[in-house]
């Protein structure tokens, strides 16, 4: 096979395994791909639901581990503050606020049991699902189906389901918080 041939077959195969969310992360904040459906096996604070159904809200998910530091300083504190910042929209059913554990790491230390007092310590009420394990496999379900680089790692959903912001470690939140603003007036 030709050095064109090869070439052109490798651009294909790596077209075709990169992820969706992967490559919405770096285009331009006017075009969006699809948010990929979520993998939960336990909810807490909620009886659950699919992010199918939450089509025409905004969605803001936090994807975290109880024990990152970066979550801890960071992601953590941030939702406490949106979510007081849009209490009303939230009340409104016009947003909605949602944690996942995706444990990649410490799997034995970051369990649901330990996972629950840790959401009482720092007054996390709004829905927490746990990311979905899967057998041979130490990285969760949902983490792989969103391609997230680790934790904190953060995603904004529009009201059709797109993802429109996903950024791991810290960002401009002012520049996040005029996205979500400019979303919920769409």
């Amino acid at each position: 096979m030709s050095i064109f041939g090869r070439t052109l077959l490798l651009s294909i195969v790596i077209g075709l395994s990169v992820p969706a969310a992967s490559v919405a992360k770096n285009l331009p904040p006017h075009i969006s791909l699809p948010a990929p459906e979520w993998e939960i096996s336990e909810w807490i604070n909620s009886k659950g639901f699919k992010l199918s159904e939450l089509k025409g809200k905004v969605v803001v998910i936090d994807f975290f581990q109880l024990w990152c530091p970066g979550c801890n300083s960071f992601s953590v504190p941030l939702m406490h503050k949106w979510e007081q910042k849009y209490a009303d929209q939230v009340k409104a059913g016009k947003i909605q606020f949602v944690s996942i554990h995706t444990v990649f790491e410490g799997h034995n230390y970051q369990n649901p049991a330990r996972l629950k007092k840790y959401l009482k310590e720092k007054g996390i009420e709004h829905p927490v699902g746990v990311d979905k394990q899967q057998k041979g496999h130490y990285v969760p379900l949902t983490m792989r189906r969103f391609n997230t680089k680790g934790t904190p790692e953060m995603a904004i959903i529009d009201k059709q389901g797109r993802i429109r912001f996903q950024r791991f470690g810290s960002f401009d939140v002012a520049a996040s918080e005029q996205l979500i603003d400019q979303l919920l007036s769409e």
